[in-house]
């Protein structure tokens, strides 16, 4: 095993004591350190070798010698504007299965600049000619230097993603303001008026949704796949001595998820426990709730022109303790990122809005809205650097502590894919 990947542990079991050791929910966190296909060893094709055997299978099954293909990442563009819904259809499941690609992007309308997922500076010349197969790798329209052009609700470009075991990128975008999102992110955190525990925390989490397989649903272009999520949520009362820990959460899930143009879903069953921090119990009086639940909720998402997205949905939950819990969540939200990039650091605004209304808290509203930059070129695990301020006002999101009334202004980095 790498010596990177073994301090990375060491430091994660050291940080949580012998509670995070003795806890099975953490073993889907290791696993995404030490399985997830970002930090694999295994030699990836580059774009060429991916042009070549696009064209190739193009010019096979379908008699076509396009004069040009985009290749960027792994990241496939291709014009199917002068093409039968049929062979789009299957122009895109083939070009999805050719090992090395991470995404298909049918041109459908006339747009001059695409946009390709995770684009990042050009180490090296892109226009590659392949005698073989007549076809051109061109550089990525989003690199520093290049404007690249806003979405339009003229444009009906269609992504496919890659198939198979342990595939790379996912079906359904994350929820950015969501505070119980899993994902990767350290946030310091001004409470207003009373606290919990101190004005000035600190939280933290540790996350990740793998993917574990994925494939096309019959001969159509939507996708769908399977696999888990897990994160480890942490709040630190930072005017202790000791930077006390308040509270941990702990949730693991099964999810499955499809996807269809710019519509997509995501569907769980999951666990969710809370316990609280040894110090803190030792200086304080709270009484201590014995929360775990399991539940599953769903939610549909739609992706506007421009950046925008909105997305709803709902859950509820079950086998709960303490049994008195109301069951019933509704869950929605607003989405903006900016399809225009500030090229001199290569960032693009976000905003997002995340809504809750949870039965036990007489459906009272729940708002966590974030908003700040995105560094495309700052990447770790294949995901991006964000960095946002924060607000919250409602119940709190931790758990131990979900019957208080909070509000709160922060700054955090993150990282989403």
């Amino acid at each position: 095993m790498p010596r990177k990947k073994m301090l990375t542990l060491s430091w994660l079991f050291r940080l949580y004591g012998k509670k995070m050791a003795d806890a099975s929910w953490f073993l889907p966190i290791i696993a995404a350190i030490l399985f997830h296909p970002s930090v694999g060893s295994a030699a990836i094709p580059d774009d060429s070798y991916i042009a070549g055997y696009a064209a190739g299978a193009l010019k096979r099954d379908f008699k076509l010698d396009l004069s040009s293909l985009v290749v960027r990442n792994g990241v496939i563009t291709v014009p199917v504007g002068d093409l039968t819904p049929e062979d789009r259809t299957r122009i895109l499941q083939i070009l999805s299965e050719i090992p090395g690609v991470t995404g298909v992007i049918a041109l459908e309308g006339a747009a001059k600049e695409v946009i390709a997922p995770n684009p990042v500076q050009t180490e090296q010349a892109a226009d590659k000619k392949l005698e073989s197969a007549h076809q051109q790798v061109i550089a990525d329209p989003a690199a520093p230097g290049i404007r690249s052009a806003p979405e339009s609700s003229s444009e009906t470009n269609t992504t496919v993603f890659a198939t198979g075991f342990l595939p790379t990128g996912h079906l359904f975008k994350p929820l950015l303001a969501d505070p119980r999102w899993a994902h990767f992110s350290a946030a310091y955190r001004n409470y207003i008026g009373d606290n919990i525990d101190g004005n000035n925390n600190g939280a933290v989490s540790f996350g990740e949704t793998i993917p574990f397989y994925r494939a096309n649903l019959g001969k159509s272009i939507v996708q769908w796949e399977t696999g888990l999520q897990a994160g480890v949520f942490s709040d630190f009362n930072l005017d202790a001595r000791s930077s006390d820990l308040i509270n941990t959460d702990f949730i693991a899930s099964v999810y499955a998820s499809v996807r269809a143009r710019q519509f997509s879903a995501f569907g769980r069953i999951f666990h969710q426990s809370s316990h609280l921090g040894d110090e803190f119990l030792l200086r304080t009086t709270v009484e201590r709730i014995n929360l775990s639940y399991e539940g599953a909720d769903l939610k549909l998402s739609y992706e506007l022109p421009y950046g925008l997205r909105v997305y709803g949905g709902g859950g509820g939950i079950f086998h709960k303790q303490p049994s008195t819990i109301k069951p019933w969540l509704i869950h929605y939200g607003v989405e903006f990122r900016s399809p225009w990039r500030i090229e001199f650091a290569a960032m693009r605004p976000i905003l997002a809005v995340d809504m809750k209304n949870w039965e036990q808290n007489n459906w009272n509203l729940d708002v966590s809205a974030r908003a700040g930059v995105q560094f495309d070129n700052f990447q770790a695990f294949g995901r991006k650097l964000q960095f946002l301020v924060e607000y919250f006002h409602g119940n709190s999101p931790t758990g131990q502590f979900y019957r208080e009334r909070v509000e709160y202004l922060g700054i955090g980095a993150h990282y989403h894919f």
